[in-house]
């Protein structure tokens, strides 16, 4: 019965969301620039705004240039991130499990929408692990299905970058406001630090996470091609195999250690010692000890154990490791965005701007809104925020909006560009051997549809979030 499905005029008909999705991807495909295209129109953009409202160009260039180093610790922890992701979702215990779930689903749009299901639980965990993970499961999907459209499949696989990781325990926004050493100490005078009490766990969070997963599914779903239309893995000449972890037999008896776990579980024992430590004597909770540096370590420290041997957890990170190429060069040109914010007049231009052209009530769509386009030239939640700070809080401040939830409003506005701008979608075409022109049709759709929800729940929310003072 199933093989006869593709072949029934009734089943074989093209929906107009499926219609819509076809025409995105061939648009994409042929028309999509490069990502570091992006970056660079971003400090030109930025550059003639400045000389627009009156900065001088050597003032600009100066503050720019001044700060081109200053997310240096913010860019290795992101790069970290990538590496803890790739690490735990290459052991053979994750990758177990990717093999079980990918034998459910039994055509290809269910498998897409099974793809972006765990794409977007896992981000929530971490993004890392979302891309590694996910992508391994279209591959391993792709094996089995012969109908999977390989590019919703890819588009489906990115959902939890453009969807809601930064809802989620890695987001870089709520972890830095939650870490007082990551904030820069210009902005610490305006936002204080923010506990993840105050952003990630809070009532509003979980509602807009439970919304964006649920319409997410449904418009993959829905837009997958059908058989008949699919383009498949085959039909990029691609095939894969299982994915292998496993290193080669000890040949020299000094490699001993290389081999042996005992070296893993000792130092991995003194690490969660100290988590457990950590957590424990948080003089302000246990959540308040999980900042970038810690959430990090987590994950390296269970990349180890679940590796066992030194070899094998080496060979990962050697994999990992080119897939943080893009954030450790664009970072740096990032951080002269910022500068050339917070080190003219710029920071308080748009800080008076937001203020005079809203209210309390639209003040938050605002906010939503130029996230969400600021992020098609700078595609980072982390590096971002820090650009877009300084005004948007002391703005909220004087509005008297929740500062968390203006960190969550950002959080969730941010996300929608990266379906657009495939920056973080890197190490996700590493593993699925494609261009982001592939996929990015069909998370365009995704994003067409998020717009106006994700503003709209950033707007409600703010209205039913009481205001809290900066705590210094």
């Amino acid at each position: 019965m199933e093989e006869n499905k593709s072949t029934d005029p009734q089943f074989d008909k093209e929906t107009p969301i499926e219609r819509f999705g076809l025409w995105l991807a061939a648009w994409s495909e042929k028309w999509f620039p490069d990502a570091w295209v992006f970056a660079l129109l971003g400090i030109v953009f930025v550059f003639f705004f400045g000389l627009l409202i009156g900065e001088s160009p050597l003032q600009l260039a100066i503050a720019g240039g001044k700060q081109f180093w200053v997310l240096i610790p913010f860019t290795m922890q992101m790069a970290m991130i990538i590496i803890g992701g790739y690490v735990v979702a290459s052991t053979p215990a994750v990758y177990w499990f990717i093999r079980k779930v990918a034998q459910i689903p039994k055509n290809g749009k269910t498998a897409v929408a099974w793809i972006a299901f765990f794409s977007m639980v896992t981000s929530l965990i971490s993004w890392g692990l979302s891309l590694i993970f996910s992508g391994l499961l279209v591959r391993e999907m792709s094996r089995r299905i012969e109908d999977l459209d390989y590019r919703a499949a890819g588009a489906a696989a990115y959902l939890g970058l453009g969807a809601v990781w930064a809802l989620g325990l890695s987001s870089s926004a709520a972890l830095m406001m939650a870490t007082k050493s990551a904030i820069p100490p210009k902005l610490f005078e305006i936002s204080g630090l923010i506990p993840l009490t105050q952003t990630l766990f809070i009532w509003g969070t979980f509602w807009t996470a439970l919304v964006l997963i649920v319409l997410s599914i449904l418009i993959a779903y829905y837009s997958a091609p059908v058989a008949s239309r699919a383009k498949t893995a085959k039909d990029y000449g691609l095939s894969f195999e299982p994915f292998d972890m496993s290193v080669e037999p000890r040949q020299k008896p000094g490699e001993w250690l290389e081999y042996s776990p005992l070296l893993i579980c000792l130092v991995a024992a003194l690490l969660v010692y100290y988590l457990i430590d950590l957590f424990r004597t948080s003089p302000t909770g246990a959540l308040a000890a999980l900042d970038l540096n810690t959430y990090n370590l987590i994950f390296i420290t269970v990349g180890m154990l679940l590796h066992w041997r030194p070899k094998r957890f080496l060979k990962a990170v050697a994999q990992a490791v080119p897939a943080t190429g893009g954030v450790l060069i664009q970072f740096p040109f990032y951080a002269v965005i910022f500068g050339m914010i917070v080190g003219t007049g710029i920071n308080e231009w748009l800080a008076s701007l937001f203020y005079r052209v809203t209210t309390h009530g639209t003040y938050p769509l605002l906010v939503a809104v130029y996230s969400a386009v600021l992020g098609v030239f700078v595609p980072s939640g982390g590096s971002k925020w820090v650009i877009e700070a300084p005004y948007v809080l002391q703005a909220a401040n004087m509005h008297g909006v929740n500062l968390g939830w203006v960190t969550q409003i950002y959080n969730a506005a941010e996300a929608l560009p990266n379906l657009l701008n495939p920056f973080w979608m890197l190490p996700l075409l590493g593993l699925l051997h494609v261009k982001a022109r592939d996929l990015v049709g069909y998370s365009v759709l995704q994003m067409v549809v998020h717009i106006p929800v994700v503003f709209f729940l950033c707007w409600l929310f703010a209205q039913l979030i009481p205001y809290v003072p900066p705590l210094k």
